[in-house]
């Protein structure tokens, strides 16, 4: 009677394919027994044991390059190569969860990419009447700010919290929402811009929304890239921010200009 099983049966009795059994020989992790006198590889009980042994570390997570000095090592750098391991796959295991989580996050919108405190800021506005698209515009900002400016980030929020505890410039801010929708050369345009700046100039707290990223950038480029974000702006909305930030540049304020890029 013939000792040993076929490749086949050994990929079988294992619980693996022969495609996988081949692929660990040409890996060198398991050595390819000879023909028989048949012309066939006869897979005695010790080929076996290797079969299993290879493919339980494998199934663990092991890379396949790392399996054979594994199983060739005494018992102690066994251990210690094992526990490597592990800490390999707790690292992996931790980034899958982060993966996970932001998934998650991804069903809930802003979630994905800001912070839970930006989420709330942006509920606060809608609570506050500010209109989806003004929220949306506000949302996409700090998406860019976050990316661009980080270091400034948690800051900006502080200031932005504290702005929207004012009555005064929440009403000057449906103002401004509104008059955007004027024709550009309404004559009320001028009053409106200069309302605004002058509350900000008021408050060196409050105008910290609008230079505090800026200082905390490397270049102008970042500022204009955030404060000038989104759609083509209307002619009547491009005039109310030109003037917004004239009266703030007029005041000594340092606001960069979009062509400063």
């Amino acid at each position: 009677m013939t000792n040993g099983v076929t490749i086949g049966q050994a990929a079988v009795f294992v619980g693996v394919t022969v495609k996988t059994v081949r692929h660990y020989h040409k890996l060198g992790l398991v050595e390819e027994p000879e023909r028989d006198h048949s012309g066939y590889r006869r897979y005695g009980s010790a080929a076996l044991l290797r079969l299993v042994q290879v493919r339980t570390l494998a199934e663990a997570g092991v890379p396949l390059a790392e399996i054979a000095p594994m199983l060739d090592a005494d018992a102690t750098r066994f251990t210690a190569a094992l526990a490597d391991v592990e800490r390999q796959l707790t690292s992996r295991i931790e980034k899958l969860t982060a993966r996970r989580d932001m998934l998650h996050r991804l069903a809930d919108g802003d979630r994905a990419l800001l912070p839970d405190r930006a989420v709330a800021l942006l509920a606060r506005m809608r609570g506050l009447g500010f209109t989806a698209d003004e929220v949306a515009a506000t949302s996409d900002g700090w998406v860019l700010a976050k990316a661009l400016a980080p270091e400034g980030f948690d800051d900006y929020l502080t200031n932005f919290e504290q702005a929207l505890q004012d009555t005064r410039l929440v009403a000057l801010a449906r103002r401004a929402a509104e008059a955007a929708t004027w024709e550009p050369d309404d004559p009320r345009i001028p009053a409106v811009a200069t309302a605004v700046a002058e509350h900000y100039l008021a408050d060196p707290a409050l105008l910290n929304t609008v230079t505090g990223l800026q200082a905390r950038s490397d270049a102008a480029t970042r500022y204009t890239l955030i404060a000038h974000h989104g759609e083509e702006p209307t002619p009547t909305a491009e005039r109310l921010t030109a003037l917004f930030e004239a009266k703030l540049r007029a005041a000594g304020i340092h606001i960069p200009r979009p062509h400063s890029r």
